[in-house]
């Protein structure tokens, strides 16, 4: 028997309207005289400034977005930063309405987004717990039974009754996700803020995530830049960018895909190019097991990085320095 479908996204478009102020003082004498020249003009604009006019320009940050999930699925959304990855999951998490488009939902959705969203950080983590399980439509005895398995899988336990302005990132998110995961949503969304914890807790994630689809039968939309943990968790894949779908299936083929696609992936890496009268990089690339030129390199894996520079003389003792941030 086929899987019922729990959300279907047709044409979803999400528009914003950025103003450019264009810069520039307008004398006293010229207002007058556009007054003159026009008085009905100056009526209908009154409220603009007259320190400069103003321009708006549309921008889509998403267009045309179509996908279905099943019950069940995993869904990984993966692009580069401005994608639109983000805006897709506020639509979806009902925070902003498309533009365009249909979105149908079957099922209570349970959201984990940017850090410092969804709790009151004047409530004490105890209090936003059950803050969240009441949002979700629990009652006050279903969020009682599941409290102190969130908190045990949280592990924060010395602070439960701190306002949680006073946590950490790496705190926030351990009772964010864990609150999320345990309320028991139809549907989870959650976006790449489980990179703020540590590798032990993210790991933890994943593996509850797992749990929740294998066993419990829920679905997730799970955005994140970590290749591997989508790959590891999802059953199928979307690929964004510049706010539409260029490609959707199995994971590992929308993976390569992405890898492989160098239009997707500029600026994976980049560097300054000095003004130097003897030496002159002309290209840096980091290449996979493969031998391939790759932004992305799995946990374990060996990799290569390839630095092209030329001399205009010759150079006794050359010394190359790498510095990687993360």
């Amino acid at each position: 028997m086929e899987k019922e479908i729990v959300i279907s996204a047709e044409k979803i478009g999400k528009k914003y309207n950025i103003t450019h102020q264009r810069g520039g003082y307008v004398t006293l004498r010229d207002v007058i005289t556009n007054i003159l020249k026009n008085p009905f003009k100056f009526i209908k604009q009154k409220t603009k400034s007259v320190v400069g006019m103003s321009t708006k320009e549309e921008f889509w940050a998403l267009r045309g977005v179509d996908f279905k999930i099943k019950k069940g699925e995993v869904l990984g959304i993966i692009g580069r930063n401005g994608a639109g990855k983000s805006t897709l999951l506020k639509i979806l998490s009902q925070i902003t309405p498309p533009t365009e488009g249909e979105i149908k939902i079957q099922g209570r959705v349970g959201s984990l987004l940017e850090v410092g969203t969804g709790f009151h950080p004047e409530l004490s983590g105890r209090d936003n717990i059950f803050l969240n399980g009441a949002i979700l439509g629990m009652t006050r005895k279903e969020i009682a039974g599941k409290f102190d398995e969130i908190v045990a899988f949280a592990g924060i336990e010395q602070f439960l009754d701190t306002p949680v302005k006073r946590y950490s990132s790496g705190m926030y998110v351990r009772l964010a996700f864990s609150v999320a995961a345990h309320m028991e949503p139809d549907i989870l969304i959650i976006d790449e803020v489980l990179a703020v914890g540590d590798a032990e807790f993210q790991k933890k994630c994943l593996e509850k995530m797992d749990s929740i689809t294998k066993k419990e039968g829920r679905t997730i939309i799970f955005v994140s830049h970590n290749l591997a943990a989508i790959q590891q968790l999802c059953s199928k894949c979307l690929l964004l960018n510049k706010g539409q779908v260029v490609k959707s299936g199995a994971v590992k083929e929308v993976i390569d895909f992405y890898l492989h696609n160098n239009q997707l992936n500029q600026g994976a890496v980049t560097y300054t190019k000095e003004k130097d009268k003897d030496v002159s990089i002309s290209e840096i690339a980091i290449l996979n097991k493969d031998n391939v030129p790759s932004p992305q390199i799995q946990i374990d894996e060996k990799f290569d990085i390839r630095v092209s520079f030329s001399v205009a003389s010759e150079i006794q003792k050359a010394v190359v320095s790498l510095f990687i941030y993360t």
